[in-house]
């Protein structure tokens, strides 16, 4: 494994109920990189996520963090290598916002022990990065769901890993919020050299902020690539099923997809 490789996945498969959800698997992510996975409802961008998170039963030898073979990990060890956003959380309690985004320091904690005032300036310290401070004392509860993402991404940042996984972060919002949320994750992907593995649907957004993009189809990696190299109306037509005409944005060199519809 190259010393600028976050994240390998070797022959990676993985079944519900005796039912193929990923099949042979094999990734690459390197460090400091923004990648968006992509891929038609079904096709197995969630779990990818969930394996990579061993947040289910992984075989030995078919995920690597930072070179470390996952299945062994210990809960916090893993937790000091990767940060997870999922796509939705219920909270049954009535967390303040500060002791959530506390929360990401647990990995560091000893059995019972309090936050130290560096988990406290760590803590303000990525809450001011994701423009939520002023929101430190408030109830979790009473969060509109753009301010919920942001602390939960807070969280994430909180426990100072060189990689996130975040899970469709921003389906439930508006569009202002969506580009709001990424562009805030973009730039600590940048400014932090955090290596970023996000699940998305938007296809323009995913081709705006990402670096390179992984198409997945039936629970295999269908292309990957660069934004510019791998949005071609022909593979999109072969995922989606649906005609695109695909532009180039001249100011930034990248992408924008546009479907085409016709009306009876």
């Amino acid at each position: 494994m190259s010393n600028q490789e976050a994240v390998r996945t070797k022959q990676l498969s993985f079944s519900y109920g005796g039912k193929p959800v990923l099949e042979n698997i094999n990734l690459n992510i390197i460090k400091g990189k923004f990648y968006a996975v992509l891929g038609p409802n079904g096709s197995g961008k969630t779990t990818l996520l969930r394996n990579i998170a061993k947040s289910v039963d992984l075989k030995e030898d078919t995920v690597f963090i930072n070179g470390n073979d996952v299945k062994p990990m210990g809960r916090k060890s893993l937790a000091k290598e990767l940060a997870v956003v999922p796509q939705s959380v219920e909270f049954q309690f009535d967390f303040l916002v500060l002791d959530l985004v506390l929360m990401g320091r647990a990995p560091y904690l000893s059995r019972f022990a309090m936050e130290s005032e560096a988990d406290l300036e760590i803590a303000q310290q990525v809450m001011e990065n994701m423009d939520i401070w002023h929101l430190k004392d408030r109830s979790i509860h009473t969060l509109s769901g753009g301010e919920r993402q942001r602390v939960m991404v807070a969280r994430a940042m909180a426990q100072k890993t060189g990689i996130i996984l975040l899970d469709e972060p921003v389906s439930h919002l508006d569009i202002y919020h969506q580009i709001e949320l990424l562009k805030q994750i973009k730039t600590l992907n940048k400014t932090g050299e955090i290596t970023v593995l996000a699940a998305l649907h938007d296809l323009n957004l995913a081709a705006a902020f990402g670096d390179y993009l992984i198409f997945m189809n039936q629970g295999k990696i269908h292309s990957q690539g660069m934004p510019a190299e791998i949005c071609k109306e022909e593979i999109i037509k072969e995922i989606y099923g649906v005609e695109v005409e695909v532009k180039m944005v001249s100011e930034t060199g990248r992408p924008y997809i546009i479907p085409k519809i016709e009306y009876q």
